[in-house]
């Protein structure tokens, strides 16, 4: 794969990218790679991984064992992999829009600077990797995760004839809190679909948050989303779904059998949604990205709550 200083130079960083050092000492030649990978945007597989994380612990409350620690460093590896892998796809489907959005006209592909080829070879890559991580787990989670490529593929496609691909994305994005479960359990249970709820009607919440950005360049690209559909309401509906989320992770909680430690996670994830909520001001678009980010901490709140819980039975058992 010809480097991609041949293609073009890369800028340091992209507008919905944080400045980081970390990315500036890597070869000028990888940073159109960091870039479709989403390394220096983490909020990305963060927001993937948590719902894994999350579910792997939940299964071993119910279960009332201890969670499988190396499941959860798999699903690290395989949440960067496939968030990569995931968003190197959206961004060759979507390089003609991308070019015509002040946010994402820098990207690699919109801005030259990677062929398509050389985009759909990267991107194989990391599905290869993702795909190792895969049949590592059990039968039963290796068929479900296979399954999540349906939501997956569908979702770039999805903001041409719909304003609401961010349910398509909460479907894709959420499948980790199913995927945990079967890896820890080896089936599925009401919890897991309590927790892929939450997880969804989060998803929708805040990635509505983060279309508030681009309304304007949507509507002259002619794509749809939720920020567009909600207009002047767009803080209250992600209210609304926010407030689905913690219901329904309530749900999972209470049908799992957790305690009081899983709880106060639960409702200290709350209080973040809550405080998103309160700064949510949908004409201030640098807000919205901060918002956004910010919920690569509250999923791991939420993960917090319940590996506390695993803990203390791991102690008291």
């Amino acid at each position: 794969m010809p480097g991609p200083a041949a293609e073009g130079a890369a800028p340091a960083h992209l507008p919905d990218a944080p400045a980081s050092r970390l990315w500036r000492r890597l070869p000028a030649s990888w940073t159109p790679y960091v870039q479709l990978a989403r390394l220096d945007r983490p909020a990305g597989w963060q927001l993937l991984l948590a719902p894994c994380l999350s579910s792997v612990c939940l299964a071993a409350i119910r279960r009332l064992e201890t969670p499988n620690y190396l499941l959860l460093a798999l699903f690290f590896v395989g949440a960067v992999a496939m968030r990569g892998a995931g968003s190197t796809f959206n961004d060759l489907i979507d390089r003609k829009i991308d070019a015509q959005v002040a946010r994402t006209a820098g990207r690699p592909l919109p801005s030259g600077r990677v062929s398509p080829r050389n985009a759909a070879i990267f991107m194989a890559v990391q599905a290869l990797a993702g795909l190792a991580v895969l049949l590592s787990l059990n039968g039963f989670a290796i068929r479900l995760g296979l399954l999540s490529l349906v939501p997956v593929a569908i979702y770039p496609f999805l903001k041409r004839f719909t304003s609401w691909p961010q349910a398509a994305l909460g479907l894709a994005f959420s499948w980790g809190a199913l995927m945990g479960w079967a890896a820890q359990a080896g089936g599925l249970a009401a919890p897991a679909y309590w927790l892929y709820a939450s997880c969804i009607a989060w998803t929708i919440g805040y990635d509505t948050i983060y279309a508030i950005q681009d309304r304007g360049d949507d509507v002259a690209a002619g794509v749809k989303s939720t920020a567009l559909l909600f207009g002047d309401n767009v803080q209250l509906a992600v209210a609304l779904f926010y407030l689905a989320s913690v219901l329904c992770a309530e749900a999972a909680l209470v049908t799992a059998g957790a305690g009081v430690v899983a709880h106060i996670g639960l409702v200290a994830f709350a209080l973040h949604l809550a405080r998103q909520i309160r700064r949510l001001d949908d004409a201030d678009e640098a807000e919205a990205l901060k918002l956004f980010r910010s919920n690569g901490l509250a999923g791991f709140i939420l993960f917090a709550g319940l590996l506390g819980e695993n803990l203390l039975f791991y102690l008291v058992r």
